[in-house]
């Protein structure tokens, strides 16, 4: 997936004089290929993140629009005051792409793990967030941020994730995906999730039990209207997301739910990393699999809200 993104990045500034790439602290054969064929418009910075979302809303100002590329934690956290200020504030037309979202660097630890960058960068006001499913799926996003009004960020998962989009279900920035209508539950994904989702929905089906998928790509703005409409009839709703419960797409979904009257509410649970800092090492899957961020706890859960 990071691969992808990255050498689309390349093509599109190919055909978009505007584009620029910035880079912080990234090997040095990153896009060795950009650095060749594009040099002016391509910058590596050191350590030091907040000069470069600076540099990059310099940048903005001037026509340009930046892509910048480094490891999530670093991308959001440490630079969120310029993030905020220079970018947010001023509608700056910068790509931020965080590498590694949710719990890719788990064999690194809790400093790597970039379990609340959405939650951070909701509460922006003018920042739009994306997190896909897959390498396919980022092909799809891909041409549609150049002309995006204002800063976006692309959470990376850690790439060769199993393709699991449907190309024929049509791809929109800013808006949901419907991958299927259910009786029952409404099980609603962003990011890697969508693979679980998909396959306790089969495994859900073989019980009789009838489930909706609602894959949120664009965290921000979330598609309030395609969202009440899977959900207006389900009997329970379940959020799942590799990040904090708190603040990410459980809580957006939460939120709408607590402000809808429906004629019956339905149920309600998120699937995510709970109130913590993970403390263990391991794979990402490991420490999936230790949240209850997968297929077993999907299925079992929507089991309990029905019973």
């Amino acid at each position: 997936m990071r691969g992808r993104c990255l050498d689309l990045v390349h093509k599109l500034a190919k055909t978009d004089e505007r584009i620029v790439f910035l880079g912080s602290d990234l090997g040095f054969g990153t896009l060795k290929k950009f650095r060749e064929e594009l040099p002016e418009r391509f910058i590596m910075e050191g350590i030091n993140e907040a000069h470069a979302i600076g540099m990059a809303a310099g940048l903005a100002f001037d026509g340009r629009i930046v892509y910048v590329n480094t490891i999530a934690t670093f991308l959001t956290r440490r630079c969120y005051e310029q993030v905020a200020m220079d970018l947010c504030l001023h509608k700056a037309n910068v790509r931020l792409i965080g590498n590694g979202g949710g719990m890719v660097y788990a064999p690194l630890g809790s400093t790597h793990l970039a379990i609340e960058d959405i939650a951070i960068m909701r509460a922006l006001p003018n920042m739009a967030i994306v997190a896909v499913a897959d390498a396919e799926e980022m092909e799809r996003l891909m041409p549609q941020t150049v002309d995006w009004p204002g800063p976006l960020y692309i959470r990376l998962a850690k790439g060769y994730d199993p393709i699991v989009s449907d190309p024929a279900i049509p791809f929109v920035l800013g808006k949901g995906m419907e991958i299927q209508r259910g009786k029952d539950v409404l099980l609603v994904t962003t990011g890697v999730t969508l693979g679980p989702a998909k396959e306790a929905a089969k495994l859900l089906a073989e019980s009789g039990v009838s489930c909706g998928i609602l894959h949120m790509h664009t965290v921000k703005p979330f598609d309030n209207g395609l969202f009440l409409d899977m959900a207006q009839d389900v009997k329970a709703v379940i959020s799942v997301e590799e990040h904090t419960i708190l603040g990410g797409l459980g809580s957006a979904v939460a939120e709408i739910l607590a402000e809808t009257p429906f004629a019956r509410q339905p149920r309600f649970k998120r699937l995510g990393i709970p109130d913590v800092f993970p403390d263990k090492y391991g794979t990402q899957n490991q420490l999936m699999g230790r949240y209850g961020i997968n297929t077993n706890t999907i299925v079992s859960t929507a089991k309990s809200l029905l019973s």
